[in-house]
């Protein structure tokens, strides 16, 4: 399956706000703990997908 095959699935489950906060362009992406840059990556069972938000610190 490719990340963005996923995707598709959490919109039909999250609906489109759901799915815009997932896909915010301030959220990054990562599998297996790495970022990646694209939708087109592949994902393989057992794989961990994490959603990141900016995040502050002080």
């Amino acid at each position: 399956m490719r990340l963005d095959a996923l995707l598709a699935a959490l919109r039909q489950q999250l609906g489109a706000a759901g799915y815009a906060a997932l896909t915010a362009e301030n959220v990054r992406i990562a599998v297996n703990q790495e970022f990646i840059d694209g939708e087109a990556t592949e994902l393989r069972s057992g794989d961990e997908v994490a959603f990141l938000p900016p995040v502050t610190g002080g």
